[in-house]
């Protein structure tokens, strides 16, 4: 009988250690990035590089044989191609280089982004991406996972407001459905030029959060600008608990190919549309806020 009850014992231990891995989620920051709706024009193709570097930040991976966060570079490069006024399609290939300069691949992306068309002329704009993603062992205890990312935000000619309520899946016997928000707030100062905050949160498995104190909050100081043909985003994040990374930096660069039918074309002396996959509307000039675009985030 006492033989019995240690074997329940050990199986009940099991099982909560199964349960505490699968409700360990990694953080693998290959795309610190709010989406606001906007994308490529039709028939339009962009690229954006994202990196990251972690500072300061976890000295233990999220689950064994995870990627140790502290003094990683995370990153992706990203093609979009813009399908329709409302579907823009991505392409992803995320990476990182671990603290000991170890390349790592974390697989590929697919996403598909339906927003409200033209959603750089709005004040009111929307949205839903799910992507799609092969996932290496370094990264995630699941190789397949899905992310929805709804998409709402107002702005006017100064602010933009955007919320990102971000629902991460992974698929298997060790996933679940993860609780992810992202919110921005940018200041317009004219001439392709914002500043502005940006929270990224982790609160772990959806009906069984962790404790605060495990959880991701980041703060991000970010600045948006023009640099010749580039749109350029910069950030630094500070984490505000102790599961967070303390202190991460994120860089964007992107290029925006000219769209069919642009002028740029056929004119050496314009300069291509800025990127327009998920940036910050650009709003020196109508026809500028119109044909522009990027992403902020991640």
């Amino acid at each position: 009988m006492g033989q019995g009850l240690r074997r329940v014992q050990a199986r009940w231990l099991l099982a909560a250690s199964l349960s505490a891995c699968a409700a360990t989620t990694a953080r693998a920051t290959d795309e610190i990035q709010v989406y606001n709706a906007e994308i490529a024009e039709v028939g339009q193709w962009t690229i954006q590089q994202h990196l990251n570097y972690t500072f300061d930040g976890r000295a233990t991976p999220d689950f064994p044989g995870g990627l140790v966060p502290n003094h990683s570079l995370n990153g992706t490069p990203e093609l979009a191609y813009g399908i329709a006024d409302w579907w823009e399609l991505g392409f992803y290939a995320p990476f990182a280089v671990s603290g000991g300069g170890q390349f790592l691949s974390n697989g590929g992306k697919i996403r598909n982004l339906f927003v409200s068309p033209h959603a750089a002329e709005r004040n009111f704009f929307y949205g839903v991406n799910f992507e799609f993603s092969y996932e290496t062992p370094p990264f995630s205890q699941t190789r397949y996972g899905l992310e929805i990312r709804p998409i709402a935000g107002v702005r006017n000619k100064d602010w933009e407001f955007t919320v990102n309520p971000i629902v991460d899946v992974g698929f298997g016997a060790l996933g679940e459905a993860d609780f992810e928000p992202a919110l921005r707030l940018a200041r317009n100062l004219g001439q392709d030029r914002f500043i502005g905050l940006e929270y990224y949160a982790d609160f772990g498995e959806i009906g069984n959060f962790l404790p605060f104190e495990q959880q991701s909050h980041q703060l991000f100081a970010v600045t948006d600008f023009k640099l010749g043909v580039f749109d350029v985003e910069l950030g630094a994040g500070y984490g505000l608990t102790p599961g967070s990374d303390r202190f991460v930096t994120k860089a964007i660069i992107g290029y925006a190919f000219p769209a069919p039918g642009d002028k740029a074309e056929s004119n050496s002396n314009s300069l291509p549309a800025s990127l327009a996959t998920k940036a910050p509307p650009r709003q020196a000039t109508q026809s500028a806020l119109f044909s522009d675009m990027f992403s902020a985030m991640r």
